[in-house]
């Protein structure tokens, strides 16, 4: 299984504390609003609407390449954010995210399932191709 945590291994610090801790805030504020059933869609355009409020810079919908994939959110051209509305999130969940972030080259995504009845963010780092490492 692949180790996933935090920290930047080079740097040894936590990766964008605060522009996460900004977007965390914002997750929950929406969660608390439109509960755990509503739409993807919903959650995205709720969050889109807060994003605004705040002044903080992002993408949404944004395309990759020429694979037809779309990722959800890239915020301060920083953090890939990835919204699902799912029982549970999966393999493939984690998979998605961290092929996000090699096609845009960015280090952190956030993973968050709304379904869940306590909200929760997954941070997921960028692996560096030329070091990976498995337990």
């Amino acid at each position: 299984m692949l180790i996933m945590d935090n920290i930047d291994r080079k740097n040894n610090k936590i990766i964008y504390p605060d522009l996460s801790y900004k977007i965390t805030g914002i997750l929950f504020s929406v969660h608390n609003e439109l509960g755990q059933y509503a739409r993807e869609k919903q959650y995205g355009d709720l969050l889109e609407n807060k994003l605004n409020e705040i002044n903080l810079p992002y993408e949404r919908e944004v395309r990759i390449s020429n694979s037809g994939n779309v990722l959800d959110f890239i915020i301060d051209k920083k953090n890939v954010l990835e919204l699902k509305s799912v029982v549970a999130i999966n393999r493939d969940n984690y998979r998605q995210v961290q092929n996000y972030l090699q096609v845009t080259n960015l280090k952190l995504g956030l993973l968050v399932n709304f379904r869940a009845k306590y909200l929760k963010s997954i941070r997921i780092i960028r692996i560096d191709p030329r070091r990976q490492e498995y337990s």
